[in-house]
């Protein structure tokens, strides 16, 4: 593998890395704010660090045009507000793990939007393997039988919103990363979203907000959304779409549920048991099944019936 393509596949990692702590800071915030008041407080955060260091220091933002401003109210209609609004209000009814899950379903819908959109053709081994990672989603996720999972309806109608509104995001992200930098790309984006979500910030949560304060317990998990999950997360997967396009950064997706159900092992004391560690095996497999070039396709679905032909007949002259 080339030393590029090792870079693009750490950043699309990484990505997922920071997305997938992400629900276990939401927890921490929510002990002190509501969701918008949430949001505006990362994306300001997000935002202004931006352009303290990508204005001030890198200079690197460029001007938009104008015929590309549509493009970027849009993105950021998309994704921080739409899917926020989802995932905010929906991570104060559903777990964490939950959660994870539901996102991890944007795999399922890339392929076909790009396919719409840009008229990318979409190979089966990046089905297999989206497929083969949803079965080790699955694992990580009902571990303990199909029975024990509740969760609220309404909880898991937003999440989906969200869904859909990060596949919008991608798909409008990929015209945008031909005539602009990452970080041009992401400063206005929550810039602009953070314009969105002023007015029902003050409309909705301001006292509240002005009733709780700032103190460093409050502040702390926020900036980790801000600078972590809304600014570095969104720097690296814009860097993967632009690269890997919609449908194999967005297989990445699958990583979430499982990452998160590592990071609450460690930091929140939940089990990790057989099931899940199997279930995380076979979400690596799908991922990388999902990354084959069509080229390499045949050998691989070659070697998977030579290789049970050969045990069968291992077992038969046992």
């Amino acid at each position: 593998m080339k030393n590029n393509s090792i870079g693009i596949y750490a950043a699309t990692v990484l990505a997922m890395v920071f997305w997938s702590l992400s629900f276990i800071w939401y927890k921490e915030v929510f002990q002190f704010y509501k969701p918008i008041t949430l949001v505006v407080g990362r994306l300001s955060i997000s935002a202004i660090f931006l352009f303290i260091t990508v204005g001030l220091i890198m200079r690197k933002l460029t001007k938009i045009k104008a015929s590309d401003l549509k493009y970027f109210l849009l993105l950021a209609f998309f994704e921080p507000f739409l899917y926020f609004m989802g995932e905010s209000f929906g991570m104060t009814m559903v777990s964490s793990t939950l959660a994870a899950v539901i996102i991890s379903t944007i795999p399922l819908f890339s392929p076909l939007g790009e396919f719409y959109i840009y008229k990318t053709r979409v190979t089966l081994m990046n089905f297999v393997g989206i497929m083969v990672s949803v079965v080790g989603v699955g694992m990580v996720i009902f571990h303990q039988g199909f029975g024990k999972l509740e969760a609220n309806p309404v909880g898991i109608a937003l999440m989906i919103l969200a869904v859909f509104a990060a596949l919008g995001y991608s798909l409008t992200l990929r015209k945008l990363t031909s005539a602009y930098n990452v970080f041009t790309i992401i400063t206005y984006q929550n810039t602009i979203a953070v314009i969105y979500f002023l007015p029902i910030f003050f409309l909705f949560e301001f006292n509240h907000f002005m009733s709780v304060g700032v103190t460093i317990s409050s502040l702390m998990p926020l900036v980790k959304l801000g600078i972590f999950a809304s600014t570095f997360a969104f720097l690296l997967f814009t860097y993967s779409v632009k690269h890997l396009g919609v449908t194999k950064a967005n297989s990445f997706a699958n990583a979430i549920p499982v990452l998160t159900a590592i990071f609450a092992y460690f930091l929140l004391g939940e089990t990790l048991g057989i099931v899940k560690i199997a279930g995380i095996a076979i979400v690596v497999l799908g991922l990388f099944l999902s990354q084959v070039p069509r080229e390499h396709a045949r050998r691989v679905f070659a070697f998977i019936p030579v290789g049970l032909i050969t045990r069968a007949r291992l077992r038969k002259n046992e």
